[in-house]
């Protein structure tokens, strides 16, 4: 097993190239990509760290559409554009989504939300908004399968200019690691910091202090 250091640009590329594609998301990754089936109102659900924003923003790319934030209301209710928010149920008011949903229905227009929280388990104070977000096309990015994971090691790993070629390593990683996104990006981040404290290549020694 080698270990190496390049110094490239490594910053995150949120492109449909970039997207890496298995059984867990393929269903939402198909769902976004497919323009013309594209129902005018969405929801893409996903666990924390799942890549919905990703996602979002190939949709986004493809819709020509606009990305809510905290200071662009007004410009989204003037324009006719598509909308594209990301985890909604931190990031805007009731009220403004009611009115961001009722302009893109009243102007024939998409809107796609992103969220890691169920609808269902969600407290509304507007009724009418809980209705028309149950209205929505719902689209879930499960938990990640094998393939996935091994993928998403070595995508997170090459960011921080670190490549893995001992095949033992991912093996190992597999049948210890808690299989969910956000422990996957814990864990990466833990063999980045262990790896430059200790200054030693990732062994399954090494791997075996973190699982």
């Amino acid at each position: 097993m080698r270990q190496k250091s390049f110094e490239y640009d490594f910053s995150p590329k949120f492109n449909q190239e970039n997207y890496y594609v298995s059984d867990a998301n393929r269903e939402a990754y198909d769902y976004v990509i497919n323009e013309n089936e594209f129902a005018k109102n969405s929801i893409i659900y996903g666990p924390v760290k799942s890549g919905k924003t990703h996602l979002g923003l190939i949709w986004q790319n493809i819709n020509n559409a606009i990305i809510y934030n905290e200071n662009n209301f007004q410009k989204i209710i003037k324009n006719k554009k598509n909308v594209f928010i990301d985890n909604f149920f931190e990031k805007i008011n009731e009220e403004y989504l009611f009115y961001i949903i009722n302009h893109c229905y009243n102007n024939y227009l998409k809107i796609l939300l992103c969220t890691d929280k169920f609808i269902s388990d969600y407290k509304f104070q507007l009724k009418d908004l809980s209705s028309r977000l149950k209205s929505f096309n719902f689209i879930e990015i499960k938990q990640p399968d094998d393939e996935l994971i091994v993928n998403l090691i070595i995508k997170l790993l090459f960011d921080k200019q670190i490549i893995i070629q001992n095949s033992e390593i991912f093996s190992y990683i597999l049948k210890r690691i808690n299989r969910t996104y956000q422990d996957i990006y814990l864990f990466v981040e833990n063999i980045d910091k262990l790896s430059l404290e200790k200054k030693r290549e990732l062994t399954i020694p090494l791997i075996k202090e973190l699982l």
